[in-house]
């Protein structure tokens, strides 16, 4: 079964969230929202993506990652595991 755009919203919503635990609120959406293609509320809801899903969920891991690193994969990893029909 392929992963749907709203698959992908939930996701990438799950994973702004958490960031938002570690990193803070300001700080967690505003590098989310740096991602090209993707549009985030100030709670780090994912209101819309647009482009290659799969792209632009990297780009925001990468984001994370740089800012955090291992933390970021730790937490991104276990997400992954309830979204087994997305590749990372």
């Amino acid at each position: 079964m392929e992963p749907t755009n709203t698959d992908y919203k939930q996701m990438l919503s799950e994973i702004i969230k958490k960031q938002i635990v570690i990193l803070g609120p300001q700080i967690a959406v505003l590098k989310a929202r740096g991602v090209p293609g993707l549009k985030v509320s100030d709670e780090g809801e994912v209101l819309e993506v647009s482009g290659p899903e799969q792209v632009i969920l990297q780009k925001l891991i990468d984001e994370y990652v740089a800012l955090s690193g291992e933390i970021v994969k730790s937490a991104v990893n276990y997400i992954f595991e309830k979204y087994p029909s997305i590749k990372h």
